[in-house]
């Protein structure tokens, strides 16, 4: 796997997979799947502007986003690829194809939410208000990710996971993530999911308190054909969480989408590994 810049990649074959990580973290999340896939992918985890020593897009929006994911995609000439996008990567995901559609054969939607808040926008007000006050206060964000990582993981979760977590949280610039928290508060593409015409993964934690498996169930079924599957035990950060399952489903879905999109929905349950 090697590292260029503002990417990490394993390429193996002509099939393209962007991997779009969180806020707590840069593309190393995804190294277990980047690693895993295997024989036909390439597999790429883009760091998003201000992770991974990339400069911060001033101000960071999902248009911002979206269009330093396009010339990102360009610049590897990848006419066509596989995206999946986790938390706030998901919401980037779905951005992103309502915008160009050509460029995306198949999509992934982790730990993500079609909207963020309430419509008065008084939620989005609290939650930033609330998520940047500790460094208000002159806590640091190694701090942070020590108290807040804990939190976010299920009670199947592999114990790998928290010190992954906190790790490549610590590493987040000030700055990166306080853009993101306010950029996270601004989505809504809830208009959008019924445009959406590829064949659809929405992958959630049964115990993911910020991406809720119910909000994600009804999310996939606003996509035509999509498929749902729902790790037991599994908090927020699923890659890492279960990181062989969660390989694993993916390689599943990959398989299934090479020629054609599904004809009809599917549900799962998975049982997480450690």
């Amino acid at each position: 796997m090697s590292g260029v810049g503002d990417h990490i990649r394993a390429a193996r074959g002509d099939r393209a997979v962007v991997f779009l990580h969180g806020i707590g973290a840069g593309a190393e999340m995804f190294q277990p799947q980047i690693e895993g896939l295997g024989a036909g992918f390439d597999a790429i985890g883009w760091n998003l502007p201000g992770y991974g020593g990339t400069p911060l897009v001033d101000p960071m929006t999902f248009e911002a986003l979206s269009a330093a994911l396009l010339g990102f995609l360009d610049r590897l000439d990848l006419r066509r690829v596989t995206l999946l996008g986790h938390s706030i990567g998901g919401m980037v995901a779905q951005d992103f194809i309502a915008r160009h559609p050509e460029r995306v054969e198949a999509l992934v939607l982790s730990a993500t939410v079609p909207a963020f808040g309430s419509r008065d926008g008084s939620f989005q007000t609290r939650f930033v208000a609330e998520r940047l006050a500790p460094l208000d206060e002159g806590r640091t964000i190694p701090e942070l990710a020590r108290a807040f990582v804990p939190d976010l993981v299920g009670s199947a979760s592999d114990p790998a996971a928290v010190p992954l977590a906190t790790q490549a949280m610590a590493r987040v610039p000030e700055a990166t993530y306080r853009a993101a928290i306010r950029c996270l508060a601004t989505f809504d593409g809830r208009e959008t999911l019924a445009r959406i015409a590829v064949p659809t993964l929405v992958v959630a934690g049964s115990q993911d308190r910020n991406g809720p498996a119910p909000t994600m169930r009804k999310m996939a079924e606003k996509i035509a054909g999509a498929r749902y599957a729902e790790f037991e035990g599994i908090g927020h950060l699923a890659p890492l969480e279960c990181p062989q399952a969660y390989t694993a489903l993916l390689r599943d879905f990959l398989s299934g989408t090479a020629h054609s999109a599904p004809a009809h929905p599917a549900n799962d349950r998975q049982g997480a590994s450690s």
